[in-house]
């Protein structure tokens, strides 16, 4: 789904608690993290789970690590070499990143250290290897700079203003616009994966076409530990409420033609996308990039099966799978790294039910070799759709996950790969918007 590498480990960690703030001075972060990477590398659970800020080790039980993140991270193959961290200061919390050259590819681990030298945030990420330079992200062959121009813009408002992009075509308006909502995780405007960076070639690209659009930077990228602090925290909190805001935004921008604001989801915002519409009555209509219609629990598990994870592994995940599907409360600690509130708000909701509502116009695309997001899922939507009045959908068979194109079974050390979105599908979302 989401994130692309094992859900299971990485996407909802991100938003789990940070750090709270401590007096005094600060430890080196640097010789903390790289003792806690050692001993993840090492198999040394219980001495690394003790490294562990309290809402770390509440969410990060040893058992977790040894049945979930070990597996994960052994998956890759032997850490071959770890390159010289780098970091980001904070006034709570700093952030070291690691890049790694495993077995299986380049990953970076992250870890946040907070004041009090505890870790408060650890998370894997397709990366560049160590001693590389990362390679820097240059316009795909159908984007025209010339065609139009980005204003830097604000989204919502304190404690929660975002900061973000609009890009909009020169020339004489109004156009028609998108607003960009990304995937899980702390996401940056771009959604930045690895070498890739497909929400600025999709903006880049539709701006090229005469069509604006908006993308902004993730609550839980440049909020996380405020976020953590958040009591049932849900993805209204994560995602809804900051999409709503762009979507006022962008309505108010004398070069926009407010009747024609699009929302476009890729990954967890697909899914949400009609959650979205249906709070926005205002909306064109919403394109859909790879969204699930199951429950994301079962998807994280067919994840988890298509890339191997162990049988103890797999066998915890069923567990915490099932007491998902059985919430009554938020009461207790997080199942499948996420907070049980999170997961007894999406257990209220069925994006076919709530697709079937909508009377805007409606665009699914979907990856053939999408392993996050599946041939189950795009026929959901075709199911759920197939009376919709204004419905269109594409297949893609040779795009992944991130719509790039590729050949083979489709892996997370593909993410590392240079490419850019698809300029089929710039092009199909250009035309569905201009017709």
């Amino acid at each position: 789904m989401a994130k692309m590498f094992r859900i299971c480990f990485s996407a909802f960690l991100a938003i789990l608690p940070l750090a709270t703030a401590f007096a005094g001075q600060a430890p080196s972060p640097v010789p903390i993290a790289r003792k806690a990477l050692d001993l993840l590398l090492a198999d040394q659970y219980h001495e690394l789970h003790e490294m562990f800020d309290t809402a770390m080790q509440q969410a990060l039980t040893e058992d977790k690590l040894r049945i979930m993140v070990g597996p994960e991270i052994k998956a890759f193959g032997k850490a071959e070499k770890i390159g010289e961290p780098s970091v980001q200061p904070g006034q709570v919390v700093s952030i070291v990143t690691f890049p790694i050259h495993f077995t299986a590819g380049d990953f970076d681990v992250i870890i946040t250290v907070d004041n009090a030298g505890k870790i408060s945030g650890l998370r894997l990420v397709p990366g560049h290897g160590p001693g590389a330079s990362a390679t820097p992200w240059s316009p795909p062959a159908y984007v025209n700079p010339s065609a139009f121009h980005d204003r830097e813009v604000t989204i919502g408002r304190d404690p929660w203003k975002l900061p973000g992009t609009l890009s909009i075509p020169n020339g004489a308006g109004p156009f028609p616009a998108v607003v960009l909502v990304q995937g899980s995780g702390p996401q940056d405007r771009d959604e930045t994966v690895g070498a890739n960076k497909p929400f600025r070639d999709i903006a880049q690209g539709l701006a090229s076409r005469g069509i604006a659009v908006l993308r902004y930077e993730k609550r839980t990228k440049v909020y996380g530990q405020q976020m953590a602090s958040i009591k049932n925290l849900t993805v209204n909190e994560e995602t809804i409420d900051d999409a709503l805001l762009a979507l006022q935004l962008l309505r108010t921008q004398p070069e926009i033609d407010p009747k024609r604001v699009y929302l476009l989801g890729h990954s967890l915002g697909a899914y949400l996308a009609p959650r979205i519409a249906e709070r926005d009555p205002q909306l064109a209509g919403i394109i859909i990039m790879a969204g699930i219609t199951r429950p994301v629990e079962d998807v994280m598990l067919d994840q988890a099966n298509y890339l191997g994870a162990p049988a103890d592994q797999i066998l915890g995940m069923k567990q915490e799978a099932s007491e998902i599907h059985n919430l009554q409360n938020a009461e207790g600690g997080p199942l499948l790294n996420a907070p049980r509130s999170y997961w007894l708000d999406l257990n209220k909701y069925d994006p076919k039910a709530e697709v079937q509502k909508l009377h805007c116009r409606i665009l699914v695309l979907q990856g053939g070799r999408d392993y996050q997001v599946t041939q189950p899922d795009y026929a959901g939507w075709q199911d759920a759709l197939k009376g919709h009045a204004n419905a269109t959908f594409h297949l893609y068979p040779s795009l992944n996950h991130l719509f790039i194109t590729g050949q083979g079974k489709s892996l997370p050390a593909e993410y590392n790969e240079p490419g850019h979105v698809s300029e089929e599908v710039i092009n199909d979302i250009a035309t569905w918007i201009k017709q």
